[in-house]
């Protein structure tokens, strides 16, 4: 396959790393709206350099898009009317309005679109969501969600991100659909800052909670934080009448027991997203090339995305007006 690389940032660098390495890429075009940034990415890894209007004027088989957000609409409408099969990072768009009109100028093309909920991907994910599809837990009655970070993000990047609902938790919305297989009919959401000013002055908080009830009635909760000095923390706890299983507890787990003589996790603690789910990464871009090859339907599409993108939202108008939020609010007329 001949793949195009759009964007040579962080993430677009790690899509790289496992996209040159990979036995269906026979070409890997990186491109980067600073030319020597792509460059620097291209060389090591045997890539070509490449600017992003000769990525699809070559028509390559598929486009990893990996660019800032404000540009992500832009370029996955441009790539499926051109009839590429599109990888994106989430967010879809900038905004809800936003997204909603690429939904559908994606879907009246009928080009394979699959967004970067890398979760999806993760092995414990997958081991849970098997164990409760096929009875192992019983019945489920509850959930719990961590997602902290060992360190905050930038000032200049918070102001931009949309809060730690759209930008953080948004990964613990969308594994919470794709596990349970439930939709999310209410949330209720709070939040505190406890660290630094910038994040008030961003109106945005660097500690969060929601409570999320299921179209089912189970009760799930999300713990969103930016101080976890530890490490890396991301879990999810489910609990049935038949067992509890939990998600990334593992030995490296940033966790200590308080209990005398206990010492287990004793690994080093996660360091970041990319260390923790480096399996994740590689499966979601493996399962993309099959997409983009037409032997497997998108595993996680444009409508995933604005599912959880209404959860995000919901839980964003929750804090602020202290009060219960159903995503159904957010949802245009024809799903309410």
């Amino acid at each position: 396959m001949r793949v195009g690389l759009l964007g040579a940032g962080r993430i677009g660098a790690w899509h790289a790393r496992l996209l040159a390495r990979h036995p269906l890429v026979d070409e890997l075009l990186v491109a980067d709206a600073d030319r020597r940034r792509a460059d620097a990415l291209a060389g090591p890894l045997g890539a070509r350099p490449a600017d992003p209007e000769e990525v699809f004027a070559g028509r390559p088989d598929a486009v990893v898009i990996a660019t800032p957000t404000a540009t992500h609409a832009e370029l996955l409408v441009r790539a499926c009317e051109a009839g590429i099969p599109a990888f994106c990072e989430k967010p879809v768009a900038e905004s809800l309005a936003a997204t909603l009109g690429v939904r559908d100028r994606v879907a009246a093309t009928g080009v394979p679109v699959q967004i970067g909920f890398q979760r999806r991907f993760d092995p414990g994910y997958a081991a849970a969501r098997a164990a409760l599809r096929d009875g192992r837990l019983g019945v489920l009655h509850r959930i719990h969600m961590v997602t902290a970070d060992p360190a905050p993000p930038p000032a200049e990047y918070v102001a931009v991100s949309g809060g730690i609902f759209r930008d953080c938790q948004i990964h613990d919305f969308d594994v919470l659909r794709w596990v349970t297989g439930q939709e999310v009919e209410s949330v209720t959401a709070v939040g505190a800052n406890r660290g630094a000013a910038y994040f008030g002055e961003a109106d945005d908080v660097d500690a969060s909670a929601v409570l999320l009830v299921l179209s089912d009635g189970t009760v799930a909760t999300a713990h969103g934080g930016r101080y976890n000095a530890a490490g890396y923390d991301v879990r999810m706890e489910l609990a049935g009448t038949a067992g509890t299983w939990v998600v990334g507890l593992d030995e490296r787990a940033p966790l200590r027991s308080a209990e005398p003589g206990v010492d287990w996790p004793s690994g080093d603690p996660w360091g970041d997203f990319h260390e923790r789910f480096e399996p994740a990464y590689a499966n979601e871009i493996g399962t993309f090339l099959d997409v983009a090859r037409g032997h497997a339907p998108s595993p996680c599409t444009v409508d995933d995305a604005l599912a959880a993108l209404l959860i995000a939202e919901a839980a964003t108008l929750s804090r602020r007006e202290g009060r219960t939020v159903r995503p159904a609010e957010f949802a245009p007329a024809e799903a309410r």
